[in-house]
């Protein structure tokens, strides 16, 4: 199987620079419609603001659907503090020790972009040094400090910060020499890529999958309500998002990752089977993994109510929703199985 590997790293690290907190997706949503748009796919958006691009099938009916989501952890300004720093909310879940020292992007209500740093309100060891380490680092005990000579509330408000902007963090990402990828938001902007490197296959290939497929770019799966619009006519969802690596979990960096259950529910066992027979039947490196804390798009839609079986599949990715880490085999092995399950007749797969 001859995948455009650089096609899909190019791509990654390319979202991976554009800024996309949950809320505020639109930049990144209109390059990756350019994309759809340049492998010669119609794009279709929904009322909220997500992306599908859909690809016609060999035989009609049991249309299935794709999903990864562009839209990131991040924060919101939800206070000018009398000092001239910021007080944050998050977006998403993780912790503020996780993005501590994290340089961040200020975007105001009209598009100008401010630079900062994400750090405690007592931050230096020579002047705090009984109670730098000891302070817990929540919402009301870090700040960003803005990099502009602002030492009050006026002076933010007069460079158009406001409450309710957002934030951003500083992704960094770094491809070392033997394959690891290091950044921040890889869930689910590796993923995103996984995707569009297996269109990509198909249509430099000239194969069409066995179903009408619909490849759905989700918005809001950071705050659980990314999966929604789903075309008329899909019976069966995949979503592509994170593995994630360490502790007493099956997954790793090299391999697909593929889900019993998550913090939701367990996945329809006849679909999970069908794709680790797909991985197994093409020595595909694979893991079959229960996740915590965690949610898909795939089993958010169904408490929903969506009315389709459902399955999820991602690359292995340590340190989740922290400084992040996969490794190039671990997307080459999803694009691998994303492929055979498009090209699949689930009727021949027990």
């Amino acid at each position: 199987m001859n995948i455009d590997m650089k096609y899909a790293l190019d791509l990654m690290l390319e979202i991976l620079k554009i800024n996309s907190p949950g809320g505020d997706t639109s930049e990144a949503m209109d390059r990756l419609e350019k994309e759809f748009e340049s492998l010669g796919i119609t794009v279709s958006k929904t009322n909220k603001g997500a992306i599908y691009g859909t690809i016609k099938g060999q035989e009609e009916g049991n249309e299935r659907l794709i999903s990864a989501h562009i839209d990131t952890l991040g924060a919101i300004v939800k206070e000018i503090k009398s000092n001239g720093r910021l007080k944050l909310s998050n977006i998403g879940g993780f912790s503020w020790n996780s993005v501590e020292g994290e340089n961040v992007y200020i975007k105001t209500r009209k598009g100008k972009v401010y630079t900062g740093t994400i750090l405690p309100e007592k931050a230096s060891i020579h002047i705090y040094s009984d109670v730098v380490s000891q302070v817990e680092r929540t919402e009301e005990t870090i700040e960003v400090r803005i990099d502009e000579d602002v030492r009050s509330v006026d002076d933010v408000k007069k460079l158009g910060i406001a409450v309710g902007d957002f934030v951003s963090f500083e992704p960094r990402p770094i491809i070392t020499e033997n394959g690891y990828i290091k950044s921040r938001h890889l869930d689910d902007k590796a993923c995103v890529a996984v995707m569009f490197a297996a269109i990509k296959y198909l249509v430099d290939n000239n194969l069409t999958p066995k179903r009408t497929t619909h490849f759905f770019i989700s918005n809001y799966e950071e705050m659980g309500h990314g999966l929604y619009g789903i075309p008329e006519g899909t019976t069966e969802i995949l979503a592509l998002d994170i593995g994630t690596v360490g502790g007493n979990h099956t997954s790793d960096e090299k391999s697909v990752t593929i889900l019993a259950k998550d913090s939701r529910t367990s996945y329809d066992f006849g679909f999970r089977n069908r794709l680790v027979q797909l991985a197994e039947e093409n020595n595909i490196k694979y893991n079959v993994d229960v996740h915590y804390r965690y949610g898909s798009d795939a089993s958010l839609a169904m408490l929903q109510g969506v009315d389709a079986n459902f399955a999820c599949i991602g690359l292995g990715v340590d340190a989740t929703h922290h400084y992040e880490r996969t490794h190039i085999d671990g997307i080459e092995n999803n694009i691998k199985l994303l492929i055979e399950y498009l090209m699949a007749d689930e009727n021949n797969i027990k």
